[in-house]
C-alpha cells in the first residue's frame, strides 16, 4: 500500500476502533453480557435452511414415506451423553468431528492429538445410527440437536483425489486404482498414478448411489430433505459452525474443534489447488462432474465459482 494512503487511513481506523468500542461497551450494559455473532449466524443457519427446504421442494426430493435408508443410517453417528448426531460427509473435517464425539464421550479424558488417524475411522466406541433399531433411530433424530457439514462440492472432490490416489493407502492406491487403469489404459501393468482425468472419467462412469463415500454427492449421504439438521454447518465457514455447534450441544467450554491433518507437511486443498486441478479437464469432463454434483450445488447454495477459467 502506498505510504500516503496508508498515512490517510489510519486515523479513520483508529476512529472506528473507537466507535466500535463505544457501541459494544453500550451493548454490553443493556444486555448485560458481551455480545457475540451468535445473531449474525443464527440468520446465516436460516438462510441455508430455507434454501434447502425451496431445492428439495422444487426438485421432489421429499419422500412419502419416513423409513430411513440403511445407507444414510450407517453415514450418521450418535452421542448421547449431549444428546447430538453428526452426519459424516468425508473430506469435510470428518476426522475431527469424530475426534470431538470421542472425546465427548469420555468426558475430556483424552486429547484430539492423541487419537490416531486411522484408529478414528475404526473405532467400535463411537456409535452410527444404523446400530440402533428403527424406533430408537427415529426418536435420536426427533429429539437430538443433528448437524451436518458441506463444503464446495469440486474443492472435496480434489481433496479426495488428492487424499486416496496419490497417497499410499492400499484399498485406495491399489485396489480402485488398478480398477481405474484397467478401464482407461492399454497396460494394465502401468505403475503411474491415476490422473485426476482418468479419476474423473471413473466416477462419472457409474451411478451416483454406487460411488465410493469420499466422493459420493453430499446429499445421497446425509439425505437432508428427508432429515431435518439443526445445524447445516460449511467447510468454509468451519471455525464459527464447529464453535456454535458446540456450543448448542452444551460440550464444556474447554472444548474446541480441533484442526489436526493427517499429512501435516501437505498443504489443504483450497481454491488455488482445486483450479490446478480443473484446467487438466475437458469441457465435457467438466460438463459431467457439474451434472454429478448439481444437487449438491443446489441443496447448499454453492455457486461454480471456476466457471470463467472454462469458458
Amino acid at each position: 500500500m502506498n505510504p500516503k494512503t496508508l498515512i490517510f487511513l489510519l486515523p479513520n481506523f483508529i476512529f472506528g476502533i473507537f466507535l466500535f468500542g463505544l457501541f459494544f461497551s453500550r451493548q454490553k450494559n443493556l444486555l448485560g453480557f458481551f455480545p457475540d455473532h451468535t445473531e449474525d449466524w443464527l440468520t446465516v443457519q436460516r438462510d441455508r435452511r430455507n434454501t434447502l427446504a425451496s431445492v428439495c421442494q422444487k426438485n421432489n426430493l421429499i419422500k412419502l414415506e419416513s423409513k430411513l435408508d440403511s445407507h444414510v443410517a450407517s453415514q450418521i453417528f450418535v452421542e448421547h451423553k449431549h444428546k447430538f448426531t453428526y452426519c459424516e460427509v468425508p473430506k469435510v473435517g470428518c476426522s475431527n468431528w469424530k475426534r470431538t464425539i470421542f472425546i465427548l464421550q469420555e468426558g475430556l479424558n483424552v486429547e484430539a492429538s492423541e487419537i490416531q488417524h486411522d484408529h478414528i475411522h475404526r473405532t467400535s466406541l463411537i456409535k452410527r445410527l444404523s446400530a440402533y433399531p428403527p424406533g430408537e433411530q427415529e426418536e435420536f433424530l426427533n429429539s437430538y440437536t443433528n448437524v451436518m457439514f458441506t463444503r464446495h462440492p469440486l474443492e472435496r472432490l480434489v481433496s479426495a483425489y488428492r487424499d486416496k490416489l496419490l497417497h499410499f493407502e492400499p484399498y485406495y492406491s491399489a485396489t480402485v486404482a488398478n480398477r481405474i487403469k484397467a478401464m482407461f489404459r492399454k497396460s494394465k501393468n502401468s505403475t503411474e498414478k491415476v490422473s485426476f482425468q482418468e479419476f474423473v472419467s471413473f466416477i462419472t462412469a457409474v451411478p451416483p448411489n454406487s460411488l465410493d463415500i469420499h466422493w459420493k454427492p453430499m446429499f445421497l449421504l446425509c439425505d437432508p430433505c428427508n432429515i431435518h439438521y439443526d445445524i447445516l454447518g460449511k467447510y468454509e465457514t468451519l471455525g464459527l459452525d464447529s464453535e456454535q455447534v458446540l456450543k448448542a450441544i452444551g460440550a464444556p467450554g474447554s472444548l474446541r474443534y480441533p484442526s489436526l491433518k493427517r499429512y501435516s507437511s501437505e498443504k489443504r486443498t483450497n481454491g488455488d489447488i482445486t483450479l490446478e486441478y480443473l484446467r487438466q479437464l475437458s469441457s465435457e469432463q467438466i460438463e459431467k462432474i457439474k451434472k454429478l454434483y448439481q444437487m449438491d450445488f443446489l441443496l447448499f447454495n454453492y455457486t461454480l465459482k471456476y466457471e470463467d477459467y472454462f469458458l
